[in-house]
């Protein structure tokens, strides 16, 4: 069987008007910025009404979303939670699962996997711990990008005028005395971030827990939106402390960057997240 081609970037086909709509649509859900409808037709050599009634059948089924100005689109709340359900619900979830099991057991604390949706962190895998003293989190749960671990992570990847926008639109609530609700601080927390390759929620979130985050590695060495990250008390995890858990969660990373580009349960190096 021939696997089917890959689109070429810039290119809106198909052999039906649905087919070509969905292709419209994966063009737009790849860039990292708003489109316009001239933007679109100098990339796509589309007639302009053509592209025009695409992007209002795209709008009115709730895929896009038209900004305030009236000329610039980005992904709808449906395409967003599509994508989330995906993630959640992906044939080689229990691969990965079978990985961050493998990195509870070494570390002996909570461990998730994490993407960003809009501006705020969806939990779409965790395995708590055993230990008595715990914060109790499920699949599907949210949190705030600019006080969680993972969120900073996804977010330092970004450049400071995307970040200012998404943060922008989110009031930056101070959770503890410990978050950081300034802009230009935030910024500087990100640059640390991109150097060092983690980053670290000390109890800015909630009072008294402590979270370090990795990122999961692309194949194409692009932008990441998944994370594998650790909580736990401050009484067993310490800022300190977290720097030690690096290698465990990059190996774990490492681990599910394979199975997310083979998306086959069978190879799940589940014993290389704990080795």
């Amino acid at each position: 069987m021939v696997p089917p081609r890959e689109p070429d970037p810039g290119a809106v086909n198909g052999d039906t008007p649905t087919m070509r709509l969905f292709s419209l649509l994966e063009l737009i859900a790849a860039k990292d910025q708003l489109v316009s409808l001239q933007g679109l037709v100098e990339e796509t050599g589309l007639p302009k009404p053509t592209l025009h009634r695409m992007l209002q059948q795209l709008e009115s089924a709730g895929l896009l979303i038209r900004q305030s100005d009236g000329r610039h689109y980005g992904t709808g709340h449906r395409l967003r939670r599509l994508a989330e359900n995906l993630l959640l619900n992906a044939t080689h979830h229990g691969a990965r699962h079978t990985v961050l099991r493998g990195l509870v057991e070494e570390l002996g604390e909570s461990c998730n996997i994490t993407t960003l949706s809009g501006n705020e962190v969806v939990y779409l895998d965790r395995v708590e711990t055993p230990e008595p003293l715990r914060f109790y989190l499920r699949p599907g749960s949210r949190v705030p990008t600019h006080c969680s671990a993972s969120g900073k992570m996804i977010l330092s990847q970004m450049s400071p005028a995307q970040r200012r926008k998404l943060l922008a639109h989110a009031p930056l609530k101070q959770y503890t005395p410990k978050t950081i609700t300034d802009l230009d601080a935030l910024e500087e927390e990100f640059k640390r971030i991109r150097r060092d390759g983690f980053a670290l929620d000390d109890e800015e979130f909630l009072p008294g827990l402590v979270c370090v985050a990795v990122l999961v590695p692309t194949g194409d060495g692009g932008r990441s939106n998944l994370c594998v990250a650790v909580q736990a008390p401050v009484m067993r995890l310490t800022a300190d402390k977290a720097l030690s858990l690096l290698p465990a969660l990059q190996r774990a990373a490492g681990a599910i960057s394979r199975i997310e580009a083979e998306g086959t349960p069978e190879d799940a190096p589940g014993e290389s997240a704990a080795s």
